[in-house]
């Protein structure tokens, strides 16, 4: 049994931990931006391939208090780094502080590498640290005085699918995005609506959720390298998720957006990921939906910029109009424009404070009856 844990983004981490027990992982705590875990290596391969709303993975190697540089060095240097990286490996450090004494960032990065490098020579009885090996990523965070060290699992951000990579203005990250859609209480049942697809990217995350195929079958994580982690787990992994894969029809997800460039982006988007989604031009002021029972879930503009605030509001109160007419139907929609409630002309059911791209944003939950 080893101890992980996975970050987020602010306002995320219940529905992070609910995945986590999903997939069978114990002692799950969750704090700010992270939620701790443990399991065996398997469950490692699964959390990576399978979380959607996680931004990367890590393996906990050790935590100490360091309030100066000579107790970081220490406690890194008492840490049995010769049983994760082999004498020849790569092991680049990255490096966070917040709250902590030691708030220099680079410094502490070149004190931990100093310490398992001396480590890694006693260790392996070696003078010569070639580092021309497979990579291993150590991460030292501190915070509130508090250093954890930590090997990065995945990578590159699990919010790179695979699928996304055509540019459009202002997307959504797609760990966001499947955020949104699960918080809807969306599960693959139903109807389901963004009017406002932009790029495309939270109609795929709900078809990858109603079809449950893992988000990161795609992709290829730093983990994959570890020498002391058996290939056997992965691939037994992939091979569990292709099984738990639902061949179901995706014709209740439904997604528009008034400009047609974005469009041909959501389309492509959409092929590369495997989910076959009808994308149409309309006008969400312009909404008429007859059928009960759906979810809606949208990114609208946020207006920034004070002279598009105005814009935007005249837009959500546009949209307030044409969701009224909606019946037995759920609407999340993610905003940072401080009128929003006010301009759709109703206060929402439910609201979760939330970051979207550096933004403090709030996540209105509405319920048409």
């Amino acid at each position: 049994m080893n101890d992980y844990f996975a970050t987020c983004r602010f306002g995320l981490e219940s529905v992070l931990a609910g995945e986590l027990r999903f997939i069978g992982a114990d002692n799950v705590s969750a704090k700010d931006a992270r939620v701790d875990f443990s399991g065996d290596f398997a469950l490692l391969c699964r959390a990576n391939l399978c979380l959607r709303t996680a931004e990367r993975v890590f393996m906990k190697i050790g935590s100490f208090k360091a309030t100066s540089f000579e107790e970081l060095f220490q406690g890194v240097f008492a840490l049995n780094w010769e049983d994760y990286i082999p004498k020849s490996a790569a092991f680049p450090v990255k490096g966070k502080s917040a709250r902590s004494t030691l708030h220099s960032v680079p410094d502490c990065q070149s004190i931990t590498k100093k310490a398992i490098v001396e480590r890694l020579r006693k260790g392996h009885s070696v003078r010569v640290l070639p580092e021309d090996g497979p990579k291993v990523i150590v991460e030292v965070g501190l915070l509130e005085d508090i250093a954890t060290l930590a090997l990065d699992a995945s990578g590159a951000g699990l919010n790179r699918r695979g699928y996304r990579t055509l540019n459009a203005e202002a997307p959504i990250i797609e760990t966001l995005a499947a955020g949104l859609v699960l918080l809807s209480g969306y599960r693959g049942k139903g109807p389901f609506l963004d009017p406002m697809c932009g790029s495309g990217t939270i109609a795929i995350e709900a078809a990858l959720i109603a079809k449950n195929r893992a988000p990161g079958m795609l992709r290829q994580f730093a983990a994959e390298e570890w020498p002391f982690l058996s290939k056997r787990h992965w691939k037994a992994e992939r091979e569990r998720a292709q099984d738990l894969e639902r061949h179901e029809s995706l014709e209740n997800i439904t997604a528009s957006d008034i400009d047609e460039s974005v469009l041909k982006l959501a389309r492509f988007h959409a092929n590369k990921a495997g989910v076959d989604l009808a994308f149409s031009r309309a006008d969400v002021t312009e909404l008429h939906r007859r059928d009960t029972g759906g979810i809606l879930v949208c990114n609208p503009p946020y207006g920034e910029r004070l002279s598009d605030r105005r814009t935007c509001a005249a837009l959500y109160s546009k949209m307030g109009r044409a969701f009224a007419q909606l019946h037995d139907w759920t609407a999340v929609i993610i905003s940072s424009h401080p009128g929003f409630e006010k301009s759709l002309g109703r206060r929402a059911d439910k609201r979760r404070k939330i970051y979207n791209s550096g933004l403090p944003c709030q996540v209105y939950t509405y319920r048409y009856k």
